[in-house]
C-alpha cells in the first residue's frame, strides 16, 4: 500500500469512527473491551503490512474508546474536538515540524504568534501579555508559574533558574481550599512544595474568602481560580488582586476552562478583574474543542516567561530576533499545536466562540431545571457549564451514577464536594445540541426512577416541599 492510499485509507476509518459516535454508547461495550486481549502478543519479528497494522488498531481500539468526541459525553470538563481542528491536526502532523526555532520552521511559528495575539485579544489581556503553547492545564499552570517563581526571587536577588532553591528566599504560595490537583502538582513540580501552601477557606460554592486572605509578605505567588471543576465558580479576582499586588505578590489564575468565559459577552461578567492579574493557564482542548495536547499559559510582564524558559545550545542556530516557541516553553522538540487552535479560531471567529459556549451554559442550565423538576437536588448555582446533582443518600446517588454509565446514552462521572457524593455534569463539546441535553436528561430521570431507594418519598413529593 503506497502512502497515499494508508493516509486515505485512515482517513475513510477515522471518518467512520466519528460519524458513528451519535448513535453508539458512549462507554465501551464488555465485548469490545474482552477484544482489547488480541493486541497482548510479542512483538513481531519484522516488518508487517502497515495496512494490516492500522485495521488492527481501527478494530480492536476503536470500539473500546470512550465517546469523548461525541454529544453526549459529560464526564469531564473536556470538548471534543471541532472537525476542522481534527483536519488542521492532521496536515500539521503530515508536516512534521519540530517547532522549536522560528528560523527553521517558520510557517508554524507565524500561525503559533498569531493564535496568541487572537487569544490575548479574545480574553482581553493585557497587549504585553506573552504565551506559550504546552500540552495541557498541568502544563500552563507549571509554565505560568516558573515565570512567577522566577520574578519573585528576582524581586528578592535570587537567580533561580543558576541556582537552584537550595537557599533560596522562601516563597510563600497561597491557595483556596479547592485548588484543582492540577495545580498543586505544578507547585510540586516546581520545588514549590504541595503541602507547604498557606490555604484559604472558600464558601459555598467553592470561591476562595476574599476576608480570609492572609497578611502578605516577602516573596508570594497567590493562585486564584477561574473555574471552579465541581461548581464553575469564579473567585472574587477584582478583590483578591488588589491587595496581593498592594504586598508585591505576583497573582495567577487557572482558568483551565473558566477563561473562556471572558470569550462571551454574556459570561464575561463572571470572570471580572481577571485582567488584573500576572499569569493565567487555560487548556484549548476544554472549551476550544481542539484535539489534545493543547494547553495554553499567559504571562503579563514581557521578558518574564523567556527568562524562566529560554534554551541555548552549540548545535541550535544563532536567533535572528524572531520569537522562538522553544523559547518560550518547557519543550524543545514539540509538535506545532497551536495550528490546531489557529484552525478553530479561524473557523469559529468571535461570534462562534460565544455561541458554542452559551449553548453549553444553556445545556448545563436546562439539566439543572429538568433534575430539580423531578425533585433531586442541585448542589451548586448552575453559572457556567457544571452541574452537580445528588439523588439522596450516598449510596443511592452512587447507584444513579452506575446506572447512567451502563445505560450508555451519556456518561457522567461522580465527585465529592464539600461532603456531599454527587453525579457531575459538564457541558463542554461543540457537537452538544439542545436535543442531545433533552436525550440524556431523559436517560438521567430513567436511571434515577430505576434505582430509587425504596423507602425515600416519591420525587413529587420531595419537588412540593
Amino acid at each position: 500500500m503506497t502512502r497515499s492510499s494508508l493516509l486515505q485509507d485512515a482517513a475513510r476509518r477515522a471518518a467512520r469512527y466519528l460519524d458513528g459516535l451519535g448513535s453508539r454508547p458512549v462507554a465501551p461495550r464488555p465485548e469490545a473491551l474482552a477484544r482489547l486481549a488480541a493486541l497482548d502478543t510479542p512483538m513481531p519479528a519484522g516488518p508487517v503490512d502497515p495496512a494490516a497494522v492500522l485495521a488492527q488498531l481501527d478494530e480492536l481500539v476503536g470500539p473500546a474508546t470512550m465517546a469523548m468526541a461525541g454529544p453526549r459525553f459529560f464526564g469531564f470538563v473536556i470538548g471534543g474536538a471541532l472537525p476542522v481542528t481534527v483536519a488542521a491536526n492532521w496536515l500539521a502532523t503530515a508536516w512534521d515540524q519540530n517547532a522549536a526555532l522560528a528560523t527553521v520552521t517558520p510557517g508554524v511559528a507565524q500561525v503559533e504568534a498569531v493564535a496568541l495575539r487572537w487569544l490575548v485579544d479574545l480574553f482581553g489581556l493585557p497587549d504585553s501579555t506573552e504565551g506559550a503553547f504546552v500540552t495541557g492545564a498541568t502544563m500552563a499552570n507549571f509554565t505560568a508559574l516558573a515565570a512567577a517563581r522566577h520574578r519573585v526571587l528576582t524581586r528578592a536577588g535570587w537567580p533561580v533558574e543558576a541556582e537552584g532553591l537550595f537557599g533560596a528566599p522562601p516563597i510563600t504560595v497561597i491557595v483556596g481550599e479547592e485548588a484543582h490537583p492540577t495545580l498543586l502538582k505544578s507547585l510540586g513540580l516546581l520545588g514549590l512544595g504541595r503541602r507547604r501552601l498557606v490555604r484559604v477557606p472558600v464558601d459555598g460554592q467553592g470561591r476562595m474568602r476574599a476576608d480570609r486572605l492572609p497578611r502578605i509578605g516577602g516573596p508570594t505567588i497567590l493562585c486564584l481560580q477561574a473555574g471552579n471543576l465541581n461548581t464553575g465558580a469564579f473567585d472574587p479576582l477584582a478583590e483578591l488582586c488588589a491587595p496581593a499586588h498592594a504586598a508585591g505578590a505576583w497573582v495567577h489564575v487557572d482558568g483551565a476552562f473558566g477563561l473562556w468565559a471572558r470569550a462571551s459577552a454574556q459570561l464575561a461578567p463572571l470572570a471580572t478583574g481577571l485582567e488584573l492579574a500576572d499569569s493565567w493557564a487555560t487548556d484549548a482542548h476544554k472549551w476550544l474543542n481542539v484535539p489534545y495536547d493543547s494547553g495554553i499559559a499567559f504571562v503579563r510582564e514581557p521578558g518574564v516567561l523567556p527568562a524562566a524558559m529560554a534554551i541555548s545550545a552549540e548545535y541550535l542556530p544563532a536567533g535572528d530576533g524572531a520569537r522562538n516557541p522553544a523559547d518560550f516553553t518547557p519543550e524543545l522538540s514539540r509538535r506545532a499545536r497551536g495550528v490546531d487552535v489557529w484552525a478553530a479560531l479561524a473557523s469559529l471567529g468571535t461570534s462562534g466562540i460565544a455561541e458554542m459556549l452559551e449553548r453549553n451554559c444553556r445545556g448545563a442550565r436546562r439539566f439543572a431545571a429538568g433534575l430539580a423538576a423531578a425533585g433531586h437536588e442541585i448542589l451548586n448555582d448552575v453559572v457556567l457549564n457544571q452541574v452537580l446533582v445528588s439523588f439522596g443518600t450516598p449510596e443511592v446517588t452512587e447507584r444513579v451514577i452506575a446506572a447512567v454509565q451502563a445505560d450508555g446514552t451519556c456518561w457522567c462521572g461522580r465527585t465529592e464536594w464539600q461532603g456531599r457524593t454527587a453525579l457531575r455534569i459538564s457541558v463542554c463539546s461543540w457537537a452538544t445540541t439542545d436535543a442531545d441535553v433533552e436525550l440524556s436528561l431523559e436517560a438521567l430521570l430513567r436511571s434515577a426512577g430505576a434505582t430509587r431507594d425504596p423507602g425515600a418519598p416519591t420525587p413529587a413529593r420531595t419537588a412540593r416541599r
